[in-house]
This record gives structure tokens, C-alpha cells and sequence, in this order.
């Protein structure tokens, strides 16, 4: 049966991954970012592009997410996956990113669940629903210069827990998928941003990098969007309230 699910940061890398992912199984998928034509080009690659939405809208703002949402004429939401989000490192000062960084990917998060509930809760209240937040493996580590990214990333995993309470009684399950480094344009322009202040080539970077990464390697959004597709496809009702790493084994908890 195809379910309506809206995922945010739509428009490239592990959002555009789970998209087509969750499309490739039959879902209606609401496209949601602040760039029309990266969402419409995600749009175009998945199966039956006009069966999906774009909804374009800023994370950082709930009058922009409630008006979009409307705009789509959607009645109800099977599921909710929160990968919108921005990075880099801050410092104090005059040019901290500080407000930036927490506004989109903590405050984003909070508005953007709190304006989809409702259509959440119009679902068969004997059917599960699902939000997932995609966290980061740093939640759970400090990195010099990351304090707003860290902090953001860390305060995602108190809100799931939070909502995976308050909404168990609704059946609607609450998860947070922590990535490690993943193969996209967010992650290679930090390696690069990197490398320019360090004075060292990119793929020398890279490679430290990598050398403290068990497996060695990055993971590649399709494998998030394979994790995201696991909590939402119906296969378990059991799994809330929890932080899954897929990280290559850069932390063991």
C-alpha cells in the first residue's frame, strides 16, 4: 500500500538517497527543501515523478512549513524523515554560525515534527507511523570548532527520545539514525574547508580521516536510505526511542 512520507533536505545526498529508496517501494514521497530545483531534479529520478510533491520550504521557519504542507492538499502522513540540515564548523565572534547551525538542524527539527503531527495523527490510529531524525556520529563525540554542529546533532537524540515517549500511545515511532562520514557534497566540502585552513591536499586529508575509520571507508547515502526504509517498511513495530550508528565502526558504544 503506498504511504505518504515527507522528507526533509530532499534536494541531494542522504536526503535524495532515502527518497528514491522509499519511491523504489511504491510511497508517495513530499519533497521538502529551499531550493525548488534541486527538489524537482530529485523529483525527476524517482518512479512516477507527478505521484510526489515538492514542498518548498525553510526548515528554520514553521509559517513556511504549515503553508507548504497545505499547499500540497495532502490529508495524512504515513511517515517523517528529518535530514534537513547544515554544516561547518563556528567560532564566537561576529561571524558565528552559531544561531545558523542550531536554527536549522535542532530548531528545523522541532518545527518541522511539530507542523507534520497532525497529519500524522490522521493516520489509522491502529497503524504505526514513523519519524526518523537523522543525527550524526557527532552527537556523541566533541570535535574542535564543531561546537554548533555537535551540540545541534546531540540535541536531536534528546528530542527523540522525548517524542518517542510522549507518542508511544499513538503508535507513532520515534528514531534517530546517527551517520558516520557519508559520500556527499556536505561531507567532502568540510574535508576540503579542512584541508584549505590545515595548508594540505584534500586526499591527504581524506586519508587520515579514513585511518581512523575501522572499515575505512565512507558509507554511501543509499546505505542510510536502506536503514531509513527499514524502520519505515512495516517489517518491525518494535524499535523506538533508539540511536542506530552506521558509522563503519569509527564509535562502539
Amino acid at each position: 500500500m503506498a504511504r505518504s512520507i515527507l522528507v526533509s533536505g530532499a534536494g541531494s545526498g542522504i536526503g535524495r538517497a532515502v527518497a528514491l529508496r522509499l519511491a523504489s517501494a511504491g510511497h508517495q514521497i513530499l519533497l521538502l527543501g529551499r531550493t525548488r530545483s534541486s527538489l524537482e531534479e530529485t523529483r525527476s529520478l524517482l518512479p512516477d515523478p507527478d505521484m510526489h510533491h515538492i514542498v518548498e520550504a525553510d526548515v528554520c521557519d514553521p509559517n513556511s512549513i504549515r503553508d507548504a504542507l497545505i499547499k500540497t492538499e495532502i490529508t495524512r502522513l504515513h511517515g517523517l524523515v528529518a535530514n534537513a540540515g547544515v554544516g561547518g564548523e563556528n567560532h564566537y565572534g561576529p561571524e558565528d554560525r552559531w544561531g545558523e547551525i542550531i536554527n536549522t538542524n535542532l530548531s528545523g527539527a522541532y518545527y518541522l515534527v511539530n507542523e507534520a503531527l497532525p497529519y500524522l495523527r490522521l493516520e489509522r490510529k491502529e497503524d504505526f507511523r514513523h519519524i526518523v531524525l537523522i543525527s550524526s556520529v557527532l552527537a556523541r563525540l566533541g570535535v574542535p570548532g564543531y561546537s554548533a554542529y555537535c551540540a545541534s546533532k546531540a540535541g536531536m537524540l534528546g528530542l527523540m527520545r522525548v517524542w518517542a515517549q510522549t507518542f508511544a500511545s499513538e503508535n507513532i515511532l520515534v528514531n534517530a539514525i546517527c551517520p558516520g562520514w557519508v559520500d556527499t557534497e556536505m561531507a567532502r566540502d568540510g574535508l576540503e574547508s579542512f584541508a584549505r585552513s590545515s595548508g594540505t591536499a584534500f586526499e591527504e586529508v581524506l586519508g587520515k580521516q579514513m585511518a581512523m575509520v575501522p572499515l575505512g571507508k565512507m558509507s554511501q547515502p543509499v546505505e542510510i536510505g536502506e536503514l531509513v526504509y527499514f524502520l519505515l517498511c512495516g517489517a518491525q513495530s518494535s524499535i523506538t526511542g533508539q540511536v542506530l550508528d552506521i558509522n563503519n565502526g569509527a564509535i562502539m558504544p
